[in-house]
């Protein structure tokens, strides 16, 4: 092999290399083509299939390469919300040791029971990822254990690196270029640290979620820098700070321009790869997938052949109804409207005529006052027929697009309807604010008691809550507080451990849930 222009990822090949006993546990898994992808993006694309594992996730690999380097009967403690517990407890009990495995208590029943089930012992420990790690470090100081950390450690990383191995054994010619779900980054590093040694011109792109791109951020400022708040939608990929083993890998490896993928946008590859596969991946381990489509859509490549890392598939099921919601959002293919009709006799179904031969998903129709009704619509509609038919309807109506509102998507839609009459709040001051806290048992009285402590003044005149299986609740909060305005509110509410933005000027706030004014 010539000598290579990537000295890190060289040292990195001899323990990949390695790796073999991996297999022990894991097994290799398909690299199948995706004639729907490739028909929908013009490119050959293939999927490797790692939700095929055991543990239906690529992490019994470092996990395993890592347990199988350690004294026998070990004691090993590691932090996780799912799949690390599970290739870790997976690992320990094929080789012998003993495992202890801190789980954030925001962690569904069903990632705590699946690790119990593989006989670890699971200790429930504060409300994130960092506190859980925090937790295990105490452990292992205290203690003596032996943490395998979920991604910053050179076995591990080799471990992980052995599914870049099996792309370019499953594929002749091999991509062109691979994309790889990035959080904490071991995947990503192994893979790049590998394909590049033995394939230089492969091209492979880090795909992060934009509630947790510690690696763009890290790129940014050319050093590893912690976010100062992630979101946990994507559960597996959410970590706040890039690793230490993995950072000067990615950095030698990947191609520059992390590709950052939208909620809505991962909701839309998870469809997108049910209906390739028949199969229903976790946001995070279809990441890879919205990420190549959106690298499509950016550079207009075509012809080319693309491998995307399907890197897991253990999703709640209480996460389905969320994902499905969202997903025809993330694909570009609903819009949603806010429309204000005039209150008089065909009205209604003059709209509806002007609406033509539209797929409707969603309609909410309320009388507002004696001369005006609004409606809150969605429509399967793409590309200029957006547009069109906004324009069409713009000659007779009011109407807004709100389809990249939060607010509107994730509350309004279930509120319409919701306006208080005239003096039910006072002076008509009412504060809107989108927040989130943990879904733990007692979560809402604990937020609750806490805004009581902040000022007993406040009277709480909306309070929206939906779980979708996700480990924060995110609540739209209405408040009457004619003494304070809302910035001081929010920063009361932040300061106090819930993230919050004021919502007061969103449209589909002063459409559909604003108080009424005389």
């Amino acid at each position: 092999m010539a000598r290579s222009k990537y000295p890190l990822s060289a040292k990195m090949i001899g323990s990949i290399l390695q790796a073999d006993r991996v297999y022990r546990v894991a097994r290799e898994t398909p690299l199948e083509y995706a004639p729907q992808l490739s028909g929908k993006t013009g490119n050959d694309v293939w999927l490797k299939r790692e939700d095929q594992q055991p543990i239906f996730s690529f992490k019994v690999r470092g996990a395993y390469n890592k347990l199988s380097s350690l004294p026998p009967n070990s004691t090993v403690v590691a932090a996780s919300a799912g799949n690390h517990a599970q290739g870790v407890a997976y690992g320990a009990r094929e080789l012998g040791h003993r495992a202890v495995i801190f789980m954030p208590e925001t962690t569904p029943d069903i990632k705590t029971e699946a690790v119990r089930n593989l006989g670890a012992e699971v200790r429930l420990i504060g409300n994130t990822f960092v506190d859980a790690q925090a937790y295990a470090l105490k452990a292992v100081k205290r203690y003596g254990y032996i943490l395998v950390h979920p991604f910053d450690d050179p076995m591990v990383i080799a471990g992980q690196g052995t599914v870049g191995r099996e792309i370019l054994r499953q594929s002749n010619p091999p991509p062109d270029a691979i994309f790889v779900p990035v959080g904490g980054g071991g995947l990503a590093a192994g893979i790049a640290a590998y394909c590049k040694q033995v394939h230089p011109q492969i091209r492979i792109y880090a795909v992060e979620s934009v509630e947790s791109a510690c690696l763009a951020h890290a790129f940014q400022h050319n050093s590893r820098r912690r976010l100062s708040r992630i979101g946990v939608f994507a559960d597996g990929v959410a970590v706040d700070r890039i690793g230490k083993h993995t950072f000067p890998l990615l950095r030698e490896c990947v191609e520059p321009g992390v590709i950052q993928v939208k909620v809505d946008e991962m909701c839309a590859a998870v469809q997108d790869g049910y209906q390739e596969t028949r199969t229903m991946f976790e946001p995070s381990g279809a990441l890879a997938i919205a990420g190549l489509q959106k690298y499509v859509a950016q550079t207009g490549r075509t012809g080319e052949r693309l491998a995307a890392i399907v890197s897991g598939a253990n999703v709640s099921f209480d996460r389905l109804q969320y994902i499905t919601e969202r997903a025809n959002l993330g694909a570009g293919t609903e819009i949603l409207l806010a429309v204000r009709l005039p209150d008089r006799p065909g009205a209604f179904l003059s709209f509806c005529r002007r609406l033509g031969r539209c797929y409707i998903t969603e309609f909410n129709y309320r009388i507002s006052s004696r001369d005006e009704a609004w409606v809150f619509c969605g429509v399967n509609i793409t590309g200029a027929e957006r547009e069109a038919l906004q324009g069409r309807l713009r000659r007779h109506y009011d109407v807004h697009d709100i389809t990249g509102s939060s607010l509107a998507v994730d509350h309004a839609r279930y509120l319409i309807g919701g306006r208080p009459g005239v003096g039910l709040i006072e002076n008509s001051r009412e504060h809107v604010m989108q927040l989130e806290f943990p879904e733990l048992p007692g979560a809402v009285q604990k937020f609750l008691q806490c805004l009581r402590e902040l000022d007993k003044r406040y009277n709480i005149t909306m309070f929206h809550y939906r779980n979708h299986g996700s480990a924060f609740a995110q609540v739209l909060l209405g408040l009457s507080a004619p003494h304070t305005n809302a910035a001081e509110i929010a920063k009361l509410l932040s300061d106090a451990g819930y993230p919050c933005k004021v919502q007061n000027q969103e449209v589909a706030y002063r459409f559909f849930l604003q108080p009424h004014i005389d």
